[in-house]
């Protein structure tokens, strides 16, 4: 049945709800909410004036299909979850979704363990954060070893010890799985450590300037020079990541910039007062899109089913912005205000937010300019049609035959495009037989992609000369593809960058371009991407298989046993770096049969 517009908009619902603008292919074209669905949905279809953006979209729509909700919170949080869902073309669009690290303390644990946490908070503990990246946990992590030495390894090897670790050597640890510290003092740095994760880090000075005093009266010069230590450690922390003393709090500073057509949003973590670091995002479809409504589609994507602070600074005040904070609120368990300070310290942090997003969007922008150069160099020096608008990259990687591993790298005029990488587990091949590999990997990436009318890039390079090329000639040519470029991207001579011969189909001679071309330097990238995708596929391929196969070669170590000692020392890892005793300490593993895993495991070992 036809759709009838006038039909529909007379008898659409004036409750909250969502609605979904469909093409003719049935593409979801634009997600949007309403508080009132009739009214919201009625004004793209009247008589007044729409930006271009909208003109466009409008001329693609061939029906309007809605979703009626109880409330304006629920209909927020359900037009995110179909925007994450449908990747609308004409939404704002945050492409990293990734959940963020926190520490965790786990204090069901006599001696409690300090550790990276990502993903769902559901165990027992505390939670600190979130950070921006992991590279910000792993340093708080480090720091709070020299400070605080509260164990970081997880039970499994806690608990197989027999002799104190390196960490307890180098003084980052004080061994309590050898029983080489009390349980009170334990706990005092626990307490210290939760403290200055908390941002109190005044008064853990105070109190070890207090104890160093104390201990300096008693002659006990070594626990003094141990705790001056510690307050210098502290102190340097302290210089480099407190924010505002009269400050405090726990806050996120979300900033959104324009330049050209392009956007970004860059959020800052404070946390306790202290400044946890920030990121910047890249939203697509920004095109003719204020800052206000950048953050409108920004903050729903951006916190839905995340943690959010009780405080949210933004740089321009979203449309809604009472709804969005509902809907957080009711998220949360907790108040949620998003406000957009005009002076004092959080107006500080806003500013200093603003000026790392414009930095960051600018970069971008310079590096977009750079490949769009470097991809009209290609076209030019590859004599193509049009400069190439999607470059996918295969490369092969195996050790003697073992482990074969292909890679896909995708780039585009904004760079690398990470979430359509794909690798490739080659098998039913002879080992060592490169142009069956990429045979198997050519034929799997695109028969998929022709069945299901995907388009398909507009070049391939392949990491090979004329003999994979010719491979790819043939898959290409068997899956009816004939309107995609190919190039072969071979090392010269001495294998030294600069020195490639890149061979296209159909011609004898390789094509051999300067140094310094544009062209080379953007070929030589992207191949580089796929080869480093794929040895770090191939190594971890090849050690799963190792990790297996050592094991399965140990005479009376069966299935079972395999899977006891795995459990035990939670991987390949921990089983090298236990000692024989520990190893009789697994169920079902005697001395004798720990001794000959030992030496099967360590045959350099006399």
């Amino acid at each position: 049945m036809a759709f009838d517009l006038s039909e529909f908009l007379k008898n659409l619902s004036t409750r909250p709800g969502v609605y979904l603008m469909i093409g003719r292919g049935g593409e979801v074209l634009y997600v949007g909410k309403a508080r009132n669905l009739k009214r919201r949905v009625s004004s793209y279809f009247q008589k007044t004036k729409h930006p271009p953006k909208t003109l466009a979209m409008l001329a693609q729509v061939d029906h309007v299909e809605v979703n009626v909700t109880h409330t304006e919170t629920e209909a927020l949080v359900l037009e995110n979850n179909l925007i994450k869902q449908h990747q609308p073309r004409y939404n704002v669009l945050l492409r990293d979704d990734k959940g963020y690290p926190y520490i965790y303390l786990d204090t069901t644990h006599p001696f409690p363990r300090l550790s990276y946490h990502r993903g769902a908070r559901k165990g027992r503990g505390r939670y600190f954060g979130p950070y921006p990246a992991a590279a910000s946990v792993r340093e708080s992590l480090n720091l709070m070893q020299k400070v605080f030495p509260v164990r970081q390894c997880d039970d499994t090897y806690y608990k197989n010890r027999t002799r104190p670790c390196l960490q307890y050597q180098i003084k980052r640890c004080s061994g309590p799985c050898v029983g080489l510290t009390t349980p009170e003092a334990y706990a005092e740095d626990v307490r210290n450590t939760v403290r200055f994760l908390e941002g109190k880090t005044h008064e853990i000075i105070d109190e070890l300037g207090r104890q160093m005093q104390a201990a300096a009266e008693a002659l006990d010069f070594e626990r003094a020079a141990q705790l001056r230590n510690r307050i210098a450690a502290l102190s340097k922390v302290q210089e480099r990541q407190y924010v505002d003393q009269s400050g405090g709090g726990d806050f996120d500073i979300v900033a959104a910039s324009r330049e050209q057509d392009a956007a970004s949003v860059y959020v800052a973590f404070i946390r306790s007062g202290r400044h946890l670091g920030g990121k910047a995002f890249f939203p697509q479809h920004t095109e003719g899109v204020s800052e206000a409504d950048l953050l409108a589609g920004f903050l729903p994507q951006f916190y839905l089913d995340k943690s959010v602070p009780g405080n949210v600074l933004v740089s321009h005040m979203p449309r809604n912005a009472q709804w969005i904070s509902d809907a957080l609120e009711q998220q949360a368990g907790h108040r949620v205000q998003i406000s957009h300070p005009q002076r004092g310290p959080r107006r500080r942090w806003l500013d200093m937010a603003a000026v790392n997003g414009r930095d960051a969007l600018r970069r971008r922008l310079a590096g977009q300019a750079t490949v769009l150069a470097r991809f009209e160099a290609m076209r030019d020096a590859l004599g193509l049609e049009a400069t190439p608008e999607r470059i996918e990259c295969f490369d092969i990687s195996h050790t003697m035959g073992e482990a074969t591993v292909a890679s896909c790298v995708v780039f585009d005029a904004n760079g690398s495009r990470k979430s359509d990488y794909r690798r490739y587990n080659i098998s039913g091949v002879a080992p060592g037989d490169d142009y069956g590999a990429m045979r198997q990997a050519l034929t799997r990436r695109y028969e998929k992609q022709v069945a299901a009318g995907t388009p398909l890039p507009d070049l391939i390079l392949i990491d090979g000369g004329p003999g994979q090329i010719g491979v790819a000639v043939d898959v290409l040519n068997g899956l009816g593809v004939h309107d995609v470029q190919l190039l072969g991207v071979a090392k010269g001579t001495t294998r030294k960058p600069g020195l490639e011969q890149l061979f296209l189909p159909g011609r004898k001679e390789a094509l051999v371009l300067p140094a310094d071309s544009p062209a080379l330097l953007g070929i030589q990238q992207i191949r580089d991407e796929a080869h480093r995708f794929a040895i770090t596929g191939h190594r971890a391929r090849r050690g799963k298989a190792r990790t297996q196969s050592s094991l399965e070669e140990i005479a009376g170590v069966g299935p079972k046993r395999r899977q006891a000692l795995l459990k035990a020392f939670g991987g390949l890892k921990g089983i090298l770096n236990a000692g024989i005793e520990d190893l009789a300490r697994v169920p079902g593993i005697d001395h004798n049969l720990a001794q000959r895993i030992y030496n099967q495991l360590h045959p350099d070992t006399p």
